[in-house]
């Protein structure tokens, strides 16, 4: 009986997955499951004979120049995990605003969109008057692009105003947030949902430091696997929950996610801001958290054998 095939997705980057991916190849063989890893613009790849894709290191889709043959790509797989309508919103963070909507907590957010054609002076005055903000493209990947400036500094707003500028320009829409003191006290928390279930959790401690500035390099995690509170876990069942009503509402059926990565973060009044939902390139700290390697196997395996 042939082995079933399962085709890893990465980028050019990683041409053998990153190093939190490394172990999963084997983990697959051990469960009767043929895997493969492709780089997605490989243009000698033949994607009908892939099996199942799964996408893991395609940490390149933002970049210039990349992101629409990205979602090209995506839409030609036959069989693609995450799949391709959900790539589609989940690529550009304006999803937030939708998720909003439909009750999920999100820190307050100025959009500058490149078609209003802002003026230095103009894009000055839609920063915060005091305190640190954070200025990031609606569509990046790993935290490329995102920067953290002081209001009340003038070299740092200066260098914002330039940073935004500079992605507006590129045809890129910019957010704009305030800086969370809470990230620095207690980090950011990822929830990692696989097949639908809370496979496991892991606090990730602060990367946009004071001195932080916006680069094109993907940003380095420290993490601690933990169990979630219970408060947590609830908050990542009303964010998974909304979810899957964006699901329905865009795709018109509802898809079950091979994996969903929920980042959440604590307001100081005993609520929390949803950070991001990653369903693209979702680091899932396999090598970071017990079991987590098991698990992402296991449910590939699932999928693989219904």
């Amino acid at each position: 009986m042939t082995e079933p095939i399962v085709t890893l997705a990465t980028c050019a980057d990683f041409p053998e997955l990153d190093e939190d991916n490394r172990a999963l190849p084997d983990a697959l063989r051990e469960r009767g499951i043929e895997p493969r890893i492709a780089v997605w613009n490989d243009a000698d790849v033949d994607w009908s004979q892939a099996g199942m894709v799964v996408l893991r290191s395609v940490r390149d889709y933002a970049r210039k120049g990349r992101y629409q043959s990205f979602l090209a790509w995506s839409r030609s797989v036959p069989r693609l995990l995450n799949p391709h309508e959900v790539l589609v919103w989940n690529s550009d963070k304006h999803y937030l605003n939708r998720l909003a909507a439909l009750g999920v907590p999100m820190i307050p957010t100025t959009w500058l969109e490149p078609e209003a054609n802002y003026s230095k002076h103009q894009v000055h005055t839609r920063f915060p008057a005091h305190g640190d903000f954070v200025v990031k493209p609606a569509i990046s990947s790993g935290g490329r692009g995102t920067g953290r400036y002081t209001a009340t500094d003038a070299r740092s707003r200066s260098e914002a105003i330039n940073d935004a500028v500079h992605h507006l320009g590129r045809g890129r829409s910019v957010m704009v947030q305030r800086y969370l003191e809470e990230v620095d006290r207690k980090g950011e928390v990822s929830l990692v949902y696989l097949n639908g279930v809370l496979s496991h959790a892991v606090e990730k401690a602060p990367m946009l430091h004071p001195s932080f500035r916006s680069t094109d390099q993907v940003h380095e995690e420290i993490v601690t696997a933990r169990e979630p509170s219970q408060q947590e876990w609830l908050w990542g069942e009303q964010v998974r929950k909304a979810i899957h009503q964006l699901i329905k509402d865009t795709a018109g059926r509802d898809m079950q996610l091979l994996f969903n990565r929920v980042d959440v973060v604590g307001d100081g009044r005993g609520g929390f801001y949803l950070m991001e939902v990653s369903l693209i390139d979702a680091g899932l700290y396999l090598g970071s958290a017990p079991g987590a390697l098991d698990n992402f196997a296991d449910a590939i395996a699932q999928r693989v054998f219904w």
